[in-house]
């Protein structure tokens, strides 16, 4: 899978923080945030969604996640907002790959994706939390067009 190696920013997130198997938790987490972002009329900029384990080494129960938009600096969480919280995605160098997902088949790019930076000669996996930035509504379209970030750091 081909990539480019890149400086990101850090990002302001809010949104919800899920614990249990992935393929239910991302999903649950976005609708709750659907209705939070479309409830409180927030200005969301970018949706996405942050991995904080690998599910090669942690148990499905225990898998975390974020499901959250980012937000502008000074954002402040609306009253009767439960259960969103506010976090900061860190800034740094990424590798970053774009794909198309279909029929909700979230993992066989992110596998192809870490099978490639596996054979990086430049540059190793960094131990941070990856993230996916949502392209398109894939809930309209049928399809999600995402970007994928893995923090990385040069090989010595």
């Amino acid at each position: 899978m081909e990539y480019e190696v890149k400086q990101a920013a850090a990002r302001k997130i809010a949104g919800f923080h899920m614990v249990g198997p992935w393929e239910q938790t991302v999903k649950q987490g976005f609708e709750q945030l659907m209705m939070w972002v479309e409830g409180k009329q927030i200005p969301a900029q970018e949706w996405l969604a942050v991995y904080y384990d690998n599910p090669d080494d942690v148990p499905p129960e225990k898998l975390r996640c974020d499901t959250a938009v980012t937000v502008p600096e000074g954002f402040v969480i609306p009253p009767n907002s439960e259960g969103v919280m506010m976090t900061e995605v860190d800034g740094g160098l990424y590798a970053v790959a774009r794909a198309r997902v279909i029929d909700h088949d979230f993992s066989t790019p992110w596998y192809q994706f870490f099978n490639s930076l596996a054979q990086d000669e430049a540059h190793t996996m960094a131990p941070k939390p990856c993230f996916e930035l949502y392209l398109n509504n894939g809930a309209q379209d049928g399809y999600w067009d995402i970007e994928m970030y893995v923090a990385v750091v040069p090989k010595a």
